[in-house]
């Protein structure tokens, strides 16, 4: 045997001992190329963990649904479009059946972690351009995701998600969506930290909708000419929604007029609203320009929740708000406790005396 031989073995002897080996892929990644004419899906089920998935610029019509931990997927920038397929080539894909085009899904006994989606469009689904469910580590970046029925970018049940750089427009409901679940009433779940960061968001029913989730970050975002900016919600389920940050964002004319829905009275000009939501901080955000005369206008809005559960804790401090309608600061939460209004920057409150 040579030195070399045994040099290479006695490394290999203390990567075992310290369970570093355990960490090496068990293959090379491999990286899984497709041209227009060609299956994102095939592609897709012959990736193993860690593999790279690389659509070429081109419109693609079909979804594609990912159930494997640690793939990446990853399209040329705005030139690789993803679109429906006609309705004949939609049978045995879950992720079409369901209306959505990216599907990264889980179950309960066992995640999908570790998941990339970069660089690529979605466009034109009857539900989601990206559905997300029963995931960790998530991340969606530099994605635009536009003119979808429900949602632009959406996720349930998930950890640790990093949801940065996107653009999100024109989808029928919230252009970001992040909920415990929509098939059940439930408590928070506690999102251990996702990020929603940096994206654009504009033409939306509501630019980001945050619904019954704790411990997540909405940082750095541009939220604009939807007919809201953001919504934080929360309701009488325990645990409740809350320790939420948002921080950094330019929340600006969100005054589009949408019609009420069975859940929800009309929206229009209204830039961030807190409702049912606990332990919330929202702080050095530009909010300009939203008016509106619904319920919910007004620059940063603290609202009981749909079922008349009061807000409680929620501090509003350090914010630029100016130029909003029906006011830049409103409380309308009358059996709401510990909430506070902190040296924001503002001209008109309500009630008088928030600025």
């Amino acid at each position: 045997m040579t030195k070399r031989q045994i040099t290479c073995l006695a490394s290999t002897a203390l990567l075992v001992a310290s369970g570093v080996a355990a960490a090496v892929p068990a293959h090379a990644a491999d990286t899984h190329h497709v041209r227009p004419g060609q299956s994102i899906q095939a592609a897709v089920d012959a990736a193993r963990p860690g593999d790279t998935v690389v659509i070429a610029a081109g419109t693609y019509h079909e979804s594609v649904l990912i159930t494997t931990s640690g793939l990446t997927l990853r399209g040329a920038g705005a030139r690789t479009v993803i679109k429906p397929a006609a309705a004949t080539a939609r049978a045995g894909n879950a992720c079409a059946a369901a209306g959505n085009g990216v599907c990264v899904t889980g179950t309960a006994e066992q995640s999908v972690d570790g998941v990339r989606i970069q660089a690529l469009a979605l466009s034109g689904f009857a539900k989601s351009g990206l559905w997300a469910s029963w995931t960790d580590r998530l991340t969606v970046r530099g994605v635009t995701s536009e003119k979808n029925g429900t949602w632009g970018i959406a996720e349930q049940r998930s950890t640790r998600s990093v949801l940065t750089g996107n653009i999100v427009r024109s989808n029928g409901d919230a252009g970001i969506f992040v909920a415990n679940t929509v098939s059940e009433e439930a408590g928070a779940t506690d999102t251990l930290g996702t990020r929603i960061s940096g994206n654009v968001m504009t033409d939306n029913r509501i630019g980001a909708t945050v619904r019954r989730v704790r411990n997540l970050t909405v940082d750095r975002n541009t939220m604009m000419a939807n007919c809201a900016g953001l919504f934080l919600v929360g309701d009488e389920s325990k645990p409740r929604a809350g320790a939420l940050t948002v921080t950094g964002n330019h929340v600006l004319r969100n005054n589009k007029a949408c019609k009420a829905t069975a859940r929800l009275p009309e929206i229009q000009g209204a830039g961030i609203v807190l409702t049912g939501t606990e332990d919330t901080v929202v702080e050095r955000n530009l909010v300009w320009g939203n008016v509106g005369s619904s319920p919910f206008s007004g620059g940063i809005v603290l609202f009981k929740s749909v079922v008349g559960i009061p807000g409680t804790d929620n501090v509003i401090r350090d914010n630029f708000v100016v130029r909003n309608g029906a006011a830049d600061l409103a409380d309308r939460d009358s059996a709401g406790t510990g909430n506070r209004f902190d040296a924001n920057v503002c001209g008109v409150s309500e009630p008088a005396g928030l600025c």
